[in-house]
């Protein structure tokens, strides 16, 4: 017998063959099954305590995986996957993980009796493609001038979430939002870019329903000499700047040393010119409102005072942005090159109001905005933060909408028809690779599984009558109604998910879970590279033991 080779290291693990792919899946399940109860309108809450000792209390799955501090690899790729839904199209995060944990799920069979992963592999690729070719045949197109068919949209979208209660008013907040800052980029493509230009003011107090979104930009900034300066202006002429309005300090310590005392009043005089300067150019163009990302001394506060001219100071750049969006002003890097095109003019009304024991300045009815604040009002921070979290659903829907106007049925009914039609097609498919084609199939039911499970009806009852509708292929838009369980025509309840959700849904999940199931070794224990003397304990610790024997011996 050979003594044994040793290839890896003691403290490497390593192991190999079917053990990792049962692991991997049994994480992946677990995942799956931590936010499987967040999906559809009666869906759960989950509370988390966050590093600091915060809480967050919500059911968008992104936020929850987020929160999670997860030791198992394969499961971590999992959360990847909502985080990538997320970026990608704003919803269908939770819908993502329960559909690969479920198609990980009928892979174990087909690992135990031995396939090879490539051939399960390949048959769910193959039946990916023809999902979505499903899906490109029930897709129906819509207008997105029509503003019923959008709200039912994004309601039925953020009818999964904890703001459903207030369904229209988000609803409502959401395709304002997106639909003034759209921007057609020609060939009828629309780009909305809701991080940029979206803002989300969040003020504790009032109720919901006083949220708004205003046409222009509320900022959370005071002018700066309350009592000199006008708090309302009527269609202000604004100007914005990123200079400071102040002395320029040297770059580096700079000593002047003067022999005569006038000099020093020579050397003030020049700093209020300079400054008296600054003002006068930007005076010439009789601006109502002057808004600084910088510093703003008091001597030019007193100049522009002077001449009846509210200033803003020290804004933050994005802020700025937003402001010129939605005003059509320049943002001006020197008040010497200011031109009259600079100006904005766009603004209907000017003025800071105090909301709580804040102050807001607002700047609205504009005439074109192409920026535009959500004014968000609510009784707790926690609930706040989750109405947030819905809002940004929602406009992400409504901008997936406007960038792809194709609707596809919801509760479920979309992935009973792909279920149906690969079922039908798997019997066509020759060889070894039928078999998994067809339990991806299967797998596509767990979303009206689920959907059905947390309304809490008869879900084996449920899901046959449902299989059986959609067996005879007499009408692709049944599925459940989340709030009763209801088996209905998904039309007439207006239950719609944007197409390019449900694709990128089942792109992930699919190729995700092929990614996972050719994970056949796992090595773990490889070393960080630690400071010396850190992790070195574990072993020598025995031989200190050893050598402590020793030494009680030497002696005798």
């Amino acid at each position: 017998m050979h003594a044994p080779v040793l290839v890896l290291k003691d403290s490497l693990k390593r192991e190999s063959g079917g053990k990792v792919q049962h692991a991997n899946i049994q994480a992946s399940k677990a995942v799956a099954d931590i936010i499987r109860t967040t999906l559809g309108p009666r869906s759960m809450l989950k509370m988390l305590l966050d590093a600091s000792g915060g809480i967050v209390v919500t059911n968008d799955g992104n936020a929850i995986l987020r929160e999670l501090d997860i030791a198992h690899p394969a499961a971590k790729s999992m959360i990847e996957l909502s985080r990538t839904q997320d970026e990608e199209v704003g919803d269908g995060t939770t819908s993502v993980i329960v559909l690969a944990g479920e198609m990980l799920h009928v892979a174990e069979a087909f690992i135990d009796k031995n396939y090879h992963p490539t051939v399960i592999c390949r048959a769910y690729n193959k039946a990916l493609e023809d999902a979505i070719a499903v899906l490109d045949q029930i897709a129906m197109p819509i207008d997105v001038k029509d503003r019923g068919t959008m709200l039912g949209l994004v309601k039925s979208c953020i009818g999964t979430k904890f703001t459903s209660q207030f369904g229209d008013l988000i609803a409502d907040l959401a395709i304002d939002a997106t639909t003034t800052i759209g921007v057609d980029l020609g060939q009828g493509l629309r780009e909305v870019d809701i991080k940029k230009y979206i803002k989300v003011e969040k003020v504790p107090g009032g109720q919901l329903e006083d949220s708004t979104v205003l046409k222009g930009v509320m900022i959370n900034k005071d002018v700066v000499a309350p009592g000199k300066m006008r708090r309302k202006i009527v269609n202000p002429r604004i100007i914005l700047l990123d200079s400071p309005l102040e002395y320029k300090k040297g770059e580096n310590q700079t000593n002047a040393e003067l022999v005569r005392e006038e000099d020093w009043e020579v050397l003030l005089k020049m700093e209020e010119e300079y400054i008296k300067n600054l003002c006068d150019q930007i005076v010439m163009f009789k601006p109502d409102l002057v808004i600084t990302e910088k510093g703003l001394s008091d001597l030019a506060c007193h100049y522009l005072c002077k001449h009846g001219i509210s200033a803003i100071r020290r804004l933050r750049k994005t802020d700025n942005n937003r402001i010129a969006k939605a005003c059509g002003a320049v943002i001006v890097n020197r008040p010497d090159e200011l031109q009259e095109s600079d100006v904005g003019t766009g603004a209907g009304l000017f003025e800071v109001k105090k909301i709580g024991d804040e102050f807001f300045a607002f700047i609205v009815d504009c005439k074109d905005p192409k920026a535009c604040t959500v004014l968000l009002r609510g009784a707790s921070k926690d609930l706040l933060n989750e109405v947030e979290r819905n809002l940004q659903d929602a406009m992400s829907v409504a901008r997936n909408i406007i960038k792809n106007p194709k609707l596809l049925p919801g509760g479920g009914a979309t992935e009973l028809t792909v279920s149906a039609t690969l079922k039908q097609k798997s019997s066509s498919i020759e060889g070894i690779e039928k078999w998994p084609y067809e339990a991806a199939a299967i797998a596509f039911e767990a979303i009206p599984r689920t959907l059905a499970q947390n309304c809490g009806v008869n879900v084996i009852r449920t899901m046959t009558v449902l299989q059986g509708k959609h067996a005879s292929g007499e009408n692709a838009w049944i599925g459940i109604d989340g709030n009763t369980g209801v088996v209905t025509d998904m039309k007439e309840r207006k239950i719609w998910d944007a197409y390019n959700v449900k694709a990128q849904t089942f792109k992930t999940a699919i190729e995700a879970s092929c990614m996972l199931l050719r994970i056949d070794d796992i090595v773990s224990g490889i070393k960080k590279k630690q400071p010396p003397g850190s992790q070195a304990p574990s072993k020598p610790k025995i031989e200190t033991e050893g050598d402590a024997d020793n030494e009680q011996i030497l002696p005798d």
